[in-house]
């Protein structure tokens, strides 16, 4: 059954504890069209830092000393043709041979976040947060809800009524039970360690929905795929980034955060 997210989603954020001496500054970094792989390095590194802080912070507190704030990254980008496969992913649901992703310019990587097999590509806007959710409410349940709710209401804003469908993560178009044609526009898949999150959200806005037709998207067989740019039509112009800026306000409002703007490296 689907379910209406707005006011389900108020009364979540109703209930989530508030903790106003915990950082709640966002670093953003904008790293626009990057290769796959020294992304997914870079928020490796970035977890690991916020990792050593925290087990740093826990050796102190007997001691009565401050603790240092964790602090809180998202990186927001593009990437070339990439397939990522989760650890509980099915490695049949890539439908290409090794010769076949080279003739399509794609490369393939198994990674360590939760879910099966999906699709980066130019086009799409991929948003990585690296925050510590102790900094805002250590609850895996509602940090997907949220990122899914930030995504409605950017769809929202371009007239498009998305939703989510019960038991499948991410955000949908033709969500409503009944609908004879649901269709993903944006995955999520992450990993949690000690409540600090890597990987995110993949929206699609106007990457080549071709590349989909090679692979079992996220497991699923009975279920489109789309994207910003064709649920809109030929004659509406959009672009990755201004997506990228309608989401980020209210990613950052449904969090309680406030954005810090850092320079890409």
């Amino acid at each position: 059954m689907a379910s209406a997210p707005e006011e389900q989603f108020s009364s979540q954020l109703l209930d989530a504890p508030q903790h106003p001496a915990r950082n709640r500054t966002v670093q953003v970094q904008r790293l626009g069209l990057v290769e796959y792989v020294p992304t997914w390095q870079r928020q490796e590194e970035l977890m690991d830092a916020t990792l050593a802080i925290k087990s740093q912070n826990r050796l102190v507190e007997t001691t009565g000393a401050a603790p240092v704030p964790t602090p809180n990254h998202l990186l927001l980008c593009e990437h070339p043709h990439t397939y990522t496969l989760g650890k509980s992913g099915k490695p049949e649901h890539l439908l290409l041979d090794e010769a076949a992703l080279s003739a399509h310019e794609a490369s393939f990587h198994r990674i360590n976040r939760g879910g099966d097999i999906t699709y980066h590509g130019p086009g799409q806007l991929v948003g990585y947060p690296i925050v510590d959710l102790d900094n805002f409410r250590p609850d895996i349940h509602w940090y997907l809800r949220t990122l899914e709710e930030a995504v409605i209401r950017t769809l929202a804003g371009y007239g498009l009524n998305a939703g989510r469908i019960t038991g499948l993560t991410g955000v949908w178009l033709g969500w409503e039970e009944g609908a004879p044609n649901p269709r993903k526009i944006c995955a999520l898949g992450v990993k949690c360690s000690r409540w600090v999150t890597l990987h995110g959200f993949a929206l699609n806005v106007s990457p080549d929905l071709s590349y989909f037709g090679h692979i079992v998207p996220c497991g699923i067989t009975d279920k489109a795929v789309t994207s910003l740019a064709q649920e809109l039509g030929s004659g509406a112009s959009v672009s990755v980034a201004d997506v990228q800026e309608r989401l980020l306000p209210h990613l950052l409002a449904l969090l309680g955060a406030t954005a810090s703007e850092e320079a890409s490296s």
